[in-house]
């Protein structure tokens, strides 16, 4: 091969390295939304939460999709910090929270008060496998923090099920989901991932926290802004960290990562009925119930 020829040839592979970078790229950013409710669509005379969510394999293939996730399963604790911030002033800080208008089935226990808590440091989730415990980002994200304390007062989120697995094999990322207080998680209801609060609010700390193993964050719908409600999301693996500051990171895991571990190596099932048709009521085999959550 002549030295022209060599360089041709060299050229054309990094042109095709760099357009299936571009192309997985533009495939993590469309899956990565993180549905919560969501934009209503009329489908053959039904209302549907239309979002983009994750795919994968059908269950019981004997694809390695559907073996248990391996990346970035370790059960070390996270090494993020939470970007250090002066305690907010409480007597200048307000929160608003607006009707959810879209449409998505909702479990409706009123609005969250104006005025936030900003002495809350931890939120304590108590599940059928043990405690996780979350250190707040409560100076950060006040108006996220007091929704979740709100809820978690209302017990909104008692016996409530952690729908939604994302793994590597199946998207790229590895998170666990949960907030929707009309899943099902049992890999047939199409419509897991759709159910709110009833309410929505503005973004907070954008970037503020790195996506990264253990760092907890706000879910919204498919290129949403300002639509956070009741959904959120525990980042399972350093994968994760691709994402761009679209959600709102509100805390980081400090106890309990063993459980989230467990539950991601355990796999996921693949919903073939999901709404989306990719991924979004993939629940993990590994039923997480959440029994209780406290803010303290």
């Amino acid at each position: 091969m002549s030295g022209e020829d060599r360089q041709s040839r060299l050229a054309q592979e990094h042109k095709e390295r760099q357009a299936q970078r571009a192309e997985q790229a533009t495939k993590t950013k469309r899956n990565i939304f993180i549905g919560a409710g969501a934009a209503v669509v009329v489908v053959a005379g039904g209302v549907i939460a239309a979002t983009t969510l994750i795919g994968g394999n059908s269950e019981g293939s004997t694809s390695a999709a559907e073996s248990s996730p391996t990346a970035s399963a370790s059960s070390a604790l996270p090494t993020t910090p939470i970007a250090p911030t002066a305690p907010a002033d409480a007597s200048k800080v307000s929160c608003s929270y607006r009707k959810d208008t879209s449409g998505s089935p909702a479990k409706k226990v009123g609005m969250p008060p104006g005025k936030p808590n900003l002495k809350l440091k931890t939120m304590t989730i108590t599940t059928n496998h043990g405690a996780i415990v979350i250190d707040l980002a409560t100076a950060q994200a006040p108006c996220s923090v007091n929704s979740l304390a709100f809820l978690a007062k209302k017990n909104f989120y008692d016996d409530t099920k952690c729908h939604r697995l994302a793994t590597p094999e199946n998207s790229g990322l590895a998170m666990l989901q949960c907030g929707d207080p009309q899943a099902k998680a049992d890999g047939k209801n199409p419509t897991d991932g759709q159910g709110s609060s009833g309410y929505v609010f503005n973004d907070e700390n954008l970037g503020g926290i790195p996506f990264t193993k253990g760092t907890v964050a706000l879910a919204q719908p498919q290129e949403a802004a300002n639509q956070n409600g009741s959904q959120f999301w525990f980042s399972l693996g350093d994968e994760t960290a691709q994402l761009g500051p679209d959600y709102t990171p509100f805390g980081v895991v400090s106890k309990g990562m063993d459980i989230l571990d467990k539950v991601y190596k355990g796999g996921w099932i693949t919903n073939p009925d999901d709404i989306t048709g990719d991924g979004g009521s993939n629940a993990p085999k590994i039923p997480v119930v959440i029994k209780d959550v406290k803010l303290s």
